[in-house]
């Protein structure tokens, strides 16, 4: 896992890149704070992070995200990085490997054009707009704590989620007792329904992995379950953030109709030699 000083460091790089681009990068950092081993990788000029490179494991997928110092770009700090990533999700046999660009970054863009790659898919990141929402008691949240609880988000994230039953089982296993994130059951008439995970940090409360069974979908448990999450949220004095695929209409009509507003875009491109 990354030291204080290596986390201090990459949001002092982070920043003089955003500045540069006027850009905002998504480097995931409540997973760079809890990880177990170190995963990410870091380069060093004369003592001082001028690259870095996120890697994020989703199970089924990794998601790359990296940064260099405008001072130290056209050296191939990022090429390098970028293969130490791609090698560690091979010897891992990740399925896809996608490369996160910002859309307004015109140099992930040129860089891109360097590697064999394809568009993948645009993302949304969503903040809540004050709206009001229902409260509907057909349908309950508690925290996931048994082994039935786990084997529902793993079986969620097979139905729901396209993972393989392997590496769902170790995505879970993996993350089940992250400080930083809660798990979450959804229940309605007496069984589970769905699930979702809720992340706490710097005033902002971000929804993940938000999935109802699909002989469950249509019958408004969803929109009655995010409107109770986000209102638990909104108490607590939050702001409530999330994310969604742009091809998921039926999604993002969803959380549009809640109150989420779309502030931010990320395209994501699939490495094809992965």
């Amino acid at each position: 896992m990354a030291t204080s000083k290596e986390l201090l460091e990459i949001r002092k790089l982070q920043e003089i890149c955003e500045q540069e681009e006027s850009i905002q990068l998504k480097l995931n950092f409540e997973m760079l704070q809890n990880r177990k081993e170190q995963e990410d990788f870091l380069h060093y000029e004369n003592d001082r992070l001028v690259g870095f490179l996120g890697y994020y494991d989703f199970g089924s997928k990794v998601e790359l995200c990296g940064m260099v110092h405008p001072d130290y770009r056209r050296k191939g700090i990022f090429s390098r990085l970028l293969k130490m990533g791609l090698d560690q999700a091979k010897q891992r046999n990740t399925r896809t490997c996608l490369l996160n660009a910002l859309s307004g970054s015109q140099s992930a863009k040129a860089f891109l054009k360097t590697i064999p790659c394809e568009f993948a898919v645009a993302e949304y990141q969503m903040k809540w707009q004050e709206t009001e929402l229902s409260d509907d008691p057909s349908v309950t949240i508690r925290p996931a704590y048994s082994k039935e609880d786990m084997e529902a988000h793993i079986q969620l994230d097979l139905l729901c989620f396209g993972f393989l039953e392997k590496e769902a089982r170790e995505y879970t296993e993996r993350n089940w007792h992250q400080q930083m994130e809660q798990n979450l059951i959804i229940e309605s008439a007496g069984q589970t329904a769905g699930k979702m995970r809720v992340s706490e940090k710097d005033g902002g409360a971000w929804i993940y992995g938000f999935a109802v069974f699909p002989a469950l979908q249509g019958k408004g448990i969803g929109r009655k379950a995010l409107s109770k999450v986000v209102k638990k949220e909104h108490q607590k004095g939050f702001s409530i953030f999330l994310e969604v695929e742009a091809k998921n209409t039926h999604a993002l009509k969803l959380y549009e109709s809640c109150g989420f507003r779309i502030y931010h875009s990320q395209d994501y491109y699939r490495y094809l030699n992965s």
